[in-house]
């Protein structure tokens, strides 16, 4: 655990390591850089924090943990489902605009965490899909792992789908329309119940033989009688 110095002297100066790693990707920044960024002699960084990947899972936590808050502070204040979904796409569209560096390195760069940061980040991430499920009150019946797969869909989508609209000049109201439409849609079919070929093809009617002229042999010409006009026709 990093000491009360650490911690403090990382507190203060995170925003910075935050857009450093982000921006350039955590592999690309070296330590020299990195102590210049809390200003500290290049020597004398390990003394103030173990590594860099300390520094990487601690923003991460600090992503996580805002997520879990947002999903409460969001169930306390929606009790219906469908008000829960629409102000579940507002909050992560806020929080796009409040915190993008760190949407950045958690998909871009969770990876280069050792296995044992990496394992607090895959249970941080689990609580927070399935707290997602809970509070939409989704009851799918799906087994364990298709429950799990699912959430993390939901997750997914509703973490990523704000970047995809980052390059066009839209004003806030026309941006929220367009994802709270597209988001709302995707996640609603994908826990509507799903109809069977059975429920479908009870619903569609039969075509009627006696009054579909091509389903007729009295309406349909034979070949003898194409032949006969022609030959009738060259004779004339």
């Amino acid at each position: 655990m990093p000491t009360p110095e650490r911690c403090s002297r990382f507190a203060e100066y995170r925003d910075k390591v935050l857009e450093l790693f982000a921006s350039k990707g955590f592999g690309q920044v070296g330590m020299r850089e990195l102590a210049t960024c809390l200003g500290l002699a290049p020597g004398s960084l390990y003394h103030h924090y173990p590594s860099k990947q300390h520094m990487l899972l601690d923003l991460i936590e600090e992503f996580y943990e805002e997520l879990l808050a947002t999903l409460g502070r969001i169930e306390q204040t929606a009790p219906a489902k469908r008000d829960r979904l629409n102000q579940l796409i507002r909050a992560h569209l806020n929080l796009h605009q409040e915190m993008p560096w760190h949407f950045r390195l958690v998909e871009r760069d969770g990876g280069c965490l050792n296995e044992e940061q990496q394992e607090r980040v895959r249970q941080l991430r689990e609580q927070y899909e399935r707290k997602l499920l809970l509070m939409l009150g989704i009851r799918l019946r799906l087994s364990e792992q298709g429950r799990m797969a699912a959430s993390h869909a939901i997750a997914a989508l509703l973490n990523s789908a704000p970047s995809w609209l980052t390059h066009y000049s839209l004003d806030e109201q026309e941006r929220d329309n367009l994802m709270e439409n597209m988001v709302s849609g995707a996640i609603e079919r994908l826990l509507a119940p799903k109809r069977t070929h059975e429920t479908i093809s009870a619903r569609r009617p039969e075509p009627d033989k006696d009054s579909d002229p091509k389903g007729s042999d009295e309406h349909r010409p034979r070949h003898s009688e194409f032949r006969e006009n022609g030959r009738s026709s060259r004779r004339a």
